[in-house]
C-alpha cells in the first residue's frame, strides 16, 4: 500500500478555534493515519489500555512503521507475559525488522506458551524471508511434533 499524503496542517485562513483546525486535519486524514494520531493521544492517557495497544501495533504495521511497532510489541509482552500470540505478534515485528535470531527466540516463546495456528503461520508473509533458515524449519518441526 503507498504511503497517504501527509496532511494539511494549516488553518487554511488563520480563522476559527485550534480544535477546528486540528478536525479539519484529521478530516483530511485517511483512516489508518487518524487512527494512528488518535490513539497516540490515547495512549499518552492510557498507556496500558491492552486493546488499543494491540490496534496501534497493526497500525503501525499496515504503514511500516517497525520501530514504532515494536515498543508497542515489548510493551504488550510486557502487561501480557503468558499470551501466546501477543509474543508471536512480537516475534513478527522482529521478523520484519530483520532480527532473525530475535525473532527465532521469540518464536519458540510464543510456541512453549501455547502457540499453535501452524496453518497461519505457513501462510504469514512476515516469515518469507526466514523459511529457508534452517533453525526456522527445526523449530516449527518439534512444536507440530507435539501435537
Amino acid at each position: 500500500m503507498p504511503p497517504s499524503n501527509r496532511r494539511n496542517t494549516s488553518s487554511g485562513s488563520g480563522s476559527g478555534s485550534s480544535a477546528s483546525g486540528r478536525l479539519a486535519a484529521l478530516a483530511q486524514q485517511d483512516s489508518i493515519d487518524f487512527e494512528i494520531e488518535f490513539y497516540e493521544r490515547l495512549l499518552q492517557a492510557l498507556p496500558d489500555f491492552v486493546e488499543v495497544l494491540q490496534v496501534q501495533a497493526e497500525n503501525y504495521r499496515k504503514r511500516n512503521r517497525q520501530q514504532d511497532g515494536l515498543v508497542i510489541d515489548l510493551r504488550l509482552a510486557h502487561l501480557r507475559p503468558h499470551d501466546p500470540r501477543v509474543h508471536y505478534n512480537l516475534a513478527c515485528r522482529y521478523a520484519l525488522l530483520r532480527q532473525t535470531d530475535q525473532a527465532l527466540r521469540t518464536l519458540r516463546r510464543a510456541l512453549e506458551l501455547g502457540y499453535r495456528d501452524f496453518q497461519y503461520l505457513d501462510q504469514d508473509r512476515d516469515w518469507d524471508h526466514l523459511r529457508r533458515d534452517p533453525r526456522f524449519r527445526q523449530l516449527i518441526r518439534e512444536f507440530r511434533s507435539q501435537e
